[in-house]
C-alpha cells in the first residue's frame, strides 16, 4: 500500500488514535507543557521530511507545484478552501472548513489537532523548499473560524 496514496485525513486519525493515549500518557507522566513541546519538534520534523519526499517525487520546488500536489490533504472533502492567489511565487487560500478538526474532536483530541496536524504546515513547507515562507495568523483548529495560509517564495533576481 502506498500512503502517499491513501487521504491524508484517513492517516491523520489512525495516527491520532495511537498517539494519543500515547501523549496523553506522557502528559500525565511528564507534564502537559514539556510533551506537547516533543511531540511538536517530532510532527515537524516528520513533515520536513514529507515535504523533500514530496519535492523529489514531483521534481520540482515552486509553489505552483507545490499547490499542484496537495490534493492528498483535501481528499474525501477533508478541506474546504476559497484560492486567493496561486502563481509559482505565491500561494494564498483560505480553509472555511476543516474536517481534520472536526475529526479530532470527534474522536476526542480536539486539543491534540494543532499538534498532531497543524504544526506539521511549516516543516512541510521547508522541507520541500527551504526558502518558502509561510504565514498563518488564523486556524480553526486554534477555535478560528478559518485557516489563513499565505506562502511566498522570494524570487530569484536574475544577474546582470
Amino acid at each position: 500500500m502506498d500512503l502517499n496514496e491513501m487521504p491524508v485525513i484517513e492517516r491523520r486519525r489512525i495516527e491520532a488514535l495511537v498517539l494519543g493515549p500515547v501523549i496523553r500518557a506522557f502528559q500525565e507522566e511528564f507534564g502537559e507543557e514539556r510533551t506537547n513541546e516533543l511531540v511538536r519538534k517530532v510532527m515537524v520534523g516528520i513533515a520536513t521530511e514529507q515535504g523533500r519526499e514530496l519535492a523529489e517525487r514531483v521534481k520540482g520546488e515552486n509553489l505552483q507545484e507545490f499547490a499542484d500536489s496537495k490534493g492528498a490533504w483535501r481528499k474525501n472533502g477533508a478541506l474546504e478552501t476559497v484560492e486567493i492567489e496561486k502563481k509559482p511565487d505565491v500561494y494564498q487560500f483560505d480553509v472555511t472548513r476543516c474536517r481534520y478538526a472536526e475529526m479530532y474532536n470527534e474522536i476526542g483530541y480536539g486539543d491534540l489537532g494543532g499538534i498532531l496536524s497543524c504544526a506539521r504546515d511549516f516543516g512541510f513547507s521547508e522541507g520541500f523548499n527551504p526558502k518558502i515562507n509561510l504565514q498563518r495568523d488564523h486556524t480553526i483548529m486554534a477555535g478560528d473560524g478559518f485557516c489563513d495560509f499565505r506562502y511566498d517564495l522570494p524570487v530569484r533576481k536574475a544577474s546582470k
